[in-house]
């Protein structure tokens, strides 16, 4: 998920040499158009207000139009009417639980493997040809690159994922300004389901990072608070060595969960 609008958004910025820019500070905070008192996501357990305007739709609608393509048919039309036929939802009417609903009917029948591939071709489709290719002419795998991708995905990624923050972080054993930690999810938060973050979000980002736009990218998700530590620079680890491959499901919020499985059934291949 959070390759797609990254990736468009690098085709719009080309960057200044590498001498020439200066790393990002390191607790820079962009925040949400979040709507509780506070200006802070809610606590764990409590899902977190936002107040969504016209730039967070129009994302929000490209992302929702294209899964539904792959999605499965929903159980009943939203708002009634018309004996159960789903009207076609126009621009700008689409809002964030309508683009997490998309994304768990993109999850039905599908295997893990297969959910991970909707999100590629997902992905691909709102890229220009050559993207990838472009990309790694202007990003090459250096520290400089990767800096830069994380002080960019802080201000373009606060509709998908809530408030952020570049972060100190060390890659192969060098410190860099290239890690964002995302305070609580927005997409873990109101899908509460393990399954989406690692098959819809993570796996999906991380390989189309490292694979497609040759930039090693690691997210390291806490299912303990919802946050997240986005890491560029890292090559990830193979999903089997990967803790979250161990994780269980949100019994108490996840509407898809499995109380008595040890492991989120969404995971198992």
């Amino acid at each position: 998920m959070v390759a797609l609008a990254h990736g468009s958004s690098q085709l719009l910025h080309c960057p200044p040499p590498p001498g020439r820019l200066r790393p990002p500070l390191r607790r820079a905070v962009v925040r949400c158009r979040i709507a509780e008192p506070s200006g802070e996501p809610a606590p764990m357990g409590q899902k977190t207000k936002y107040k969504d305007g016209f730039f967070e739709k129009v994302f929000m609608t490209l992302f929702a139009r294209k899964m539904e393509k792959f999605a499965a048919s929903p159980a009943g039309a939203r708002g009634g009417g018309d004996g159960g036929v789903e009207r076609p939802q126009g621009w700008l009417e689409h809002d964030y639980e309508s683009f997490v609903d998309a994304s768990k009917r993109v999850m039905q029948g599908r295997s893990r493997a297969q959910q991970q591939e909707v999100v590629r071709e997902v992905l691909m489709s709102m890229l220009p040809p050559g993207a990838p290719a472009q990309f790694r002419k202007l990003f090459p795998p250096t520290k400089w690159a990767a800096e830069f991708n994380a002080a960019l995905t802080v201000p373009f990624f606060h509709w998908l994922v809530g408030p952020s923050e570049v972060v100190e972080v060390e890659v192969n054993g060098v410190k860099q300004n290239s890690g964002v930690h995302i305070k609580k999810c927005r997409y873990l938060e109101n899908s509460g389901c393990v399954g989406m973050c690692v098959n819809m979000c993570k796996i999906p980002t991380q390989d189309f990072f490292t694979n497609e736009f040759g930039l090693p990218l690691t997210m390291i998700p806490n299912f303990e608070d919802m946050s997240c530590e986005m890491v560029y620079g890292q090559a990830p680890p193979p999903f089997e060595e990967d803790p979250v491959s161990k994780q269980p499901c949100f019994a108490d919020i996840c509407s898809m969960s499995n109380p008595s499985a040890s492991i989120c059934p969404k995971l198992q291949a």
